[in-house]
């Protein structure tokens, strides 16, 4: 028999609240966590505003914060939001570090934007950049942990260490669905008993020139500058694209016996991952959904459960038109009639998108849900639209029971990961 894996810690920074209570409180309530980007001049930029996390402090979270004086916002996010799931456990004292493992989705570190540009353009020479000159001045003025820390392996490293985790330590960068598969692949790696307990989530800030840029050329992002906090409207008609969001979601999944022989409180049970790809484009959805629809009905079938055994889906949601149209189209495909009777939301509009975070946190949402019987809102949903035609929970949270929820995570790539939690019994 394969083992069960249970969530029995939970910590989060997001835009619209630094600990998992205060971002619970803020989706509840519909309270948007955009605004104008603060942490670059994006004045000039076609879109001006993104999802930020504010009043955030390493200080609050290691008693050494000079430790990490180079990492960037994605390993500080990911220090807070894991301390915070460690705690919330009380798993530390009770487990074989060889045991204890972490497995994330996290995106890489914070550009050197400015320092690099300079070395760029001190290196031209006649319209080229001159690559000797180039890395000689970089020798001298790039700084290598700095450079180190950039690396999307480090914030794992740095929670192992942290946490004397000795077991499985793993990154993944599946772009969006990133720390839905992360938190997929560390259940399984419980499962077949190769460790007991296992640190999983995400942690991403791409709200940096570069990360602004491309997605700008993408065409991806809102550019509904004059009133930012309504920009994120997924399903609705008149959305024109998501809003860049930064953060860090973290659960602790653990051993089902482990956690009851230390009486630990059990959030959920993880029974249902489902991972495919679309096998398409790099950028582009395939039109008929068909790695969302498999994803879906392999967490099911992982699940051993019936679309009628879903109460709330979790959308991906992302308030691009394809996103949104399509996703819809894979939920009716994989659900048939119960999809006009399962509710669906997504925080997207509240909080923006995570990037390789979003899964993580869309998960702790799930089990939140479930825990005290409500729906978060999608915001700003004023226009339906005939390609969207399901119940979005519109602009107000809705009181609801929750004993199984979906959480839907598609990354650009043709990623996509499900996860299904239910009532531990």
């Amino acid at each position: 028999m394969r083992r069960r894996v249970v969530i029995t810690g939970i910590g989060a920074i997001t835009p619209v609240g630094n600990t998992v209570e205060e971002m619970w409180k803020s989706l509840q309530e519909a309270k948007s966590g955009i605004g104008p980007i603060t942490h670059f001049d994006a004045s000039h930029f076609p879109t001006t505003f993104a999802a930020e996390v504010k009043n955030f402090d390493l200080k609050d979270y290691v008693d050494d914060p000079k430790r990490f004086e180079h990492c960037g916002l994605n390993i500080r996010f990911a220090i807070g939001a894991a301390r915070q799931a460690v705690n919330d456990s009380g798993v530390v004292d009770s487990v074989d570090p060889a045991r204890f493992g972490v497995y994330l989705g996290a995106g890489e570190g914070q550009q050197d934007f400015a320092r690099v540009m300079s070395l760029i353009a001190e290196s031209q020479r006649d319209g080229h950049v001159d690559l000797e000159a180039f890395t000689r001045t970089g020798l001298t003025r790039l700084h290598a942990q700095q450079e180190l820390e950039q690396e999307p392996n480090m914030p794992a490293g740095h929670l192992a260490s942290i946490f004397d985790a000795q077991g499985p330590n793993l990154n993944c960068l599946t772009a969006c669905a990133a720390s839905s598969q992360a938190i997929g692949e560390a259940t399984e790696i419980i499962r077949r008993g190769d460790a007991d307990v296992m640190l999983s989530g995400g942690a991403h800030s791409m709200i940096h020139p570069f990360g602004v840029t491309g997605f700008n050329l993408l065409t991806a992002l809102s550019t509904h500058n004059n009133e930012p906090q309504r920009a994120s409207r997924p399903f609705d008609r008149d959305r024109d694209g998501f809003v860049l969001g930064e953060g860090a979601g973290m659960v602790i999944l653990e051993e089902l016996e482990h956690a009851k022989k230390r009486g630990a409180r059990i959030y959920a049970e993880l029974v249902g991952y489902g991972s495919t790809a679309d096998a398409y484009r790099i950028t582009d959805i395939h039109p008929d959904g068909r790695g969302a629809v498999a994803c879906i009905r392999m967490a099911l079938r992982d699940a051993q459960l019936n679309p009628e055994d879903i109460q709330y889906i979790n959308a991906h949601g992302t308030s691009t038109e394809v996103n949104d149209k399509v996703e819809t189209a894979a939920i009716k495909t994989s659900f048939g009639a119960a999809a006009y009777k399962t509710p669906v939301s997504s925080i997207k509009s509240m909080m923006g998108h995570l990037i390789a975070a979003a899964g993580s946190v869309e998960a702790i949402t799930c089990l939140l849900s479930m825990r005290d019987g409500v729906l978060p809102p999608t915001i700003n949903y004023e226009t339906p639209d005939p390609d969207c035609d399901l119940d979005y929970v519109p602009n107000e949270s809705r009181q609801a029971p929750v004993r199984r929820a979906l959480s839907n995570s598609f990354g650009f790539g043709g990623q996509n990961c499900s996860l299904i939690f239910a009532e531990y019994r």
